[in-house]
């Protein structure tokens, strides 16, 4: 078994439902190139735990349908009771497929999880808060859910201030000014 790699740079994005973290992560990963960057998800060994918990499908899990809008409320309160019992068990599992020089965690969701990338990765990690307005969330597709949009999981770090960089993301932004904001980043 190879020794574990440790990445010279580490993003963790952050941001609401449907502000464009996916979006824009993708859109990265294009610009860095994959030999050198990867996207790993914080979300996907949650799902897949979720899934193979409750025998469902991990792809559907995976994606941005009404099957996983099903589960969310319940997987956000299982994982949350997971975290409370090791804060770091879902972005350890997530680190594991981690083999890039470039690490763009793209779901950073709260204090705890930016804790961990900086105690494992320490000065390497770079924060990214992705923002856009009500009204942009909700033309991409956002609709307020109790229990999913007033939770930890989409309010823990709410109140954080200090982000190496702050990304406004509504309609009309420049995409590829954004881009290369993120890009200086990792020089």
């Amino acid at each position: 078994m190879s020794d574990p790699v440790v990445p010279r740079i580490v993003l963790l994005f952050s941001g609401k439902r449907k502000c464009g973290k996916d979006f824009l992560t993708e859109r990265l990963l294009q610009r860095l190139t994959t030999d050198k960057a990867q996207i790993i998800r914080i979300s996907e060994p949650i799902k897949r735990s979720w899934a193979e918990k409750l025998g469902l499908d991990l792809k559907e899990l995976l994606g941005d349908g009404p099957y996983k809008e099903r589960y969310r409320k319940e997987m956000i309160e299982w994982s949350d009771q997971k975290r409370a019992e090791d804060y770091g068990y879902f972005c350890r599992q997530a680190c594991q497929g981690l083999t890039k020089e470039i690490g763009v965690v793209s779901d950073i969701r709260r204090k705890t999880d930016v804790r961990f990338f900086r105690e494992q990765y320490g000065a390497r990690v770079k924060t990214v808060r992705i923002v856009a307005s009500e009204g942009t969330r909700v033309e991409r597709g956002w609709t307020f859910q109790n229990g999913v949009d007033d939770v930890q999981s989409e309010c823990d770090l709410d109140d954080v201030t200090e982000w190496d960089l702050l990304v406004e993301n509504d309609s009309g932004a420049d995409v590829d000014d954004i881009l290369a904001r993120i890009e200086s980043l990792v020089q």
